[in-house]
Order: C-alpha cells, then sequence, then structure tokens
C-alpha cells in the first residue's frame, strides 16, 4: 500500500514539473509581449539596492501564478480520477489560503507594474500587511473554532495546551510571519524559490509519515511546479516569482506547518525565512532607536550583495543552510516522538 502511495506522490510531481515546464513557454510569450516587467525601486532611502538591482528592470514578474495555478489546476480535474488529493480535512484551506494570498500578490505585482504607486512598488507595504493579516485571521479562526486545534507540540515536551484566545493570536503571527517572511525573501535569482523548496519538501515527507496522503499530494504538485519555476529562475533569471509567488508559498508553508503541528520547528525548516525577516526588523530597530544601520542593506541577502558576494554564492549557501538546518529540525522531529 505505501508503494503505491509513494508512486502516486512521485506520479504527481513529475507531472505538475512537466505540466508547468510546458505551460511557461504560454506565460513567457505573454509577459514579453505586454511588457509586464518588474519596476525597481529608485529611491534616495535605498542607494545600495538600487545600485545593485537597477539592471534588472524590465524582467518579467508574476512567474509565481505558474506554481500555484498549477496546484489548482491539477487539484481540480484530478478530482474525480485516483489522483484526486481534495480533502476537506486536509488540503481545502492551505488550498485555499494559498490562492488568495496569490491573488493579493498578483494585485500587488499589477499595481507594481503599471506603476500605479510611487516608484512602481505596488500597494504599500501596510495594505499587503492588512491583506495578508485578514486571510491570516480566517484561517486562524478555522484552525480554532472549526478544527479546535487549540494546542501546539513542543519539542521534547509534547502537546502544550493554550487555549482559543491565545492559540487564535498565534496561528494569525506564524501565517502573517511566514506569508511576509518569504515575501522578503525573494530577491535575487533561486534563492526564495530554492529555500521554499526545501521546507515545502520537508512539511511533505513529515505530512507521509503522519498518514496525512492527501496532504503530501497537495505539497508534491505544489513541489514539482515550483522545481519547473526553478529551472527557470535559476541565475540569471528569466523571470522573477513576484508577491504572487513568494506570499502564496509563504502562505501555504505556514498552513501545512499547523496542520502537521511542526510549528515551533518552521526555524529549522525555513531558516533563510527566519533570517530574512529578522534582519529586517533589526534593521528598523536600529535605526529608529540608535539612529544607524546594522547591515548595509536588508533584507539579510543584500547586505551580502553590498559586501560584493555574487548572487549564486549567496544563493548556494543559503541553499546549504536550508538543507542542514532542514536536517537538523527532522533529527529534533523523530526524538521528540520517540
Amino acid at each position: 500500500m505505501n508503494e503505491l502511495i509513494l508512486i502516486k506522490l512521485g506520479v504527481l510531481t513529475v507531472f505538475s514539473f512537466l505540466f508547468t515546464i510546458f505551460l511557461t513557454p504560454v506565460f513567457t510569450d505573454f509577459v514579453f509581449k505586454h511588457k509586464l516587467g518588474k519596476q525597481i525601486r529608485i529611491s534616495p532611502e535605498t542607494p545600495v539596492f538600487t545600485q545593485i538591482h537597477i539592471k534588472k528592470t524590465g524582467t518579467p514578474t508574476m512567474a509565481g501564478i505558474l506554481i500555484w495555478g498549477t496546484v489548482l489546476i491539477f487539484a481540480v480535474f484530478l478530482s474525480y480520477t485516483p489522483f484526486n488529493f481534495l480533502s476537506r480535512s486536509e488540503t481545502f484551506l492551505p488550498l485555499g489560503v494559498m490562492v488568495l494570498a496569490g491573488i493579493i500578490g498578483l494585485i500587488d505585482d499589477l499595481y507594481g507594474i503599471f506603476k500605479k504607486s510611487k516608484n512602481g512598488q505596488g500597494i504599500s507595504p501596510l495594505s499587503k500587511i492588512i491583506a495578508s493579516g485578514i486571510i491570516s485571521g480566517i484561517c486562524a479562526w478555522w484552525f480554532v473554532y472549526k478544527l479546535e486545534f487549540t494546542s501546539i507540540f513542543i519539542p521534547f515536551w509534547g502537546n502544550l495546551e493554550i487555549g482559543s484566545i491565545a492559540a487564535f493570536l498565534f496561528f494569525i503571527l506564524v501565517l502573517l510571519a511566514s506569508s511576509l517572511s518569504a515575501n522578503e525573501t525573494d530577491g535575487i535569482d533561486g534563492l526564495a524559490g530554492g529555500v521554499l523548496l526545501f521546507a515545502l519538501t520537508a512539511q511533505g515527507i513529515i505530512a507521509f509519515i503522519l498518514g496525512r496522503l492527501n496532504l503530501a499530494a497537495l505539497l508534491s504538485v505544489t513541489i514539482g511546479s515550483l522545481l519547473a519555476f526553478l529551472w527557470f529562475n535559476i541565475h540569471p533569471a528569466r523571470f522573477f516569482m513576484g508577491d504572487t509567488g513568494s506570499l502564496s508559498l509563504g502562505a501555504i508553508l505556514g498552513v501545512v506547518a499547523i496542520l502537521t503541528n511542526t510549528v515551533i520547528l518552521l526555524p529549522f525548516f525555513a531558516p533563510v525565512l527566519f533570517l530574512e525577516s529578522s534582519s529586517v526588523i533589526i534593521q528598523l530597530l536600529s535605526k529608529k532607536f540608535l539612529k544607524r544601520k546594522v547591515f548595509l542593506s536588508t533584507p539579510i541577502h543584500h547586505h551580502f550583495e553590498a559586501k560584493g558576494w555574487p548572487e549564486t554564492k549567496i544563493t548556494e549557501r543559503f541553499w546549504i543552510i536550508s538543507v542542514m538546518s532542514c536536517v537538523i529540525g527532522f533529527i529534533i522531529w523523530f526524538l521528540s516522538r520517540q
């Protein structure tokens, strides 16, 4: 039985990869034809970022729609086949959140492309946070008051009951942080796609071990399409995933971590997301209270760019950090279940 399930997961991964690969020329023809390219921020407040990235102006963006679009297409068209993975208890919520976050990101990308805001930067950060917060709030409410998730797993301790209100607030924080941190990480070729690939793969393995097979199948499709995206996004990137990709993938990562009860281990499964968002927070606090910068530029991958590191070196080293951290996360998770 397990062999058949593994075959199903493998088939879903391979076919979602191939489907996205063949769908990509249609997407690229469209974005190049209509000149739907990235507008790089030009501001005296971010001179380092502008100097490093101005050459990428005009590179097509919004390619994240290939990822969540593929997942949605597979979910719909496979629903009446043996490869169906739609399940009210396992996949409705992560799939819905992924698509909703992707739509918010798509609006943001389009807003920036058509220069509706200052420097072509899309909707304001506050608007993005509010929109993501609303989705996170609805999702957290569903977890607590529909699925009755009111505890979190503490490694080597067990499930800690924290109550409905605390769980609701905690889940909002997790979902919002996961989504926005992925958005911060999407800054250089292949970085966000790679670290999210490792994190989602780790969650897929855990879902399989826990017997959440529909969830594992959903993640298999996501992983396959993400691999196809990375085929074209590795330096020099043919296109960027945009907010529609980073917000959706960050959102589904947070939802799946709650479903598998591995929220506390997220810093191990997605260490780069944690580092990126932490660097932004540290920089903001330092500028406000100490009147000086800690980093040359943030998120932290821009700091290393400013120090002269090539994009490929930053990306590959952050990938290595992600892999090794995931291994540590697995060790902690397995040992704590004994």
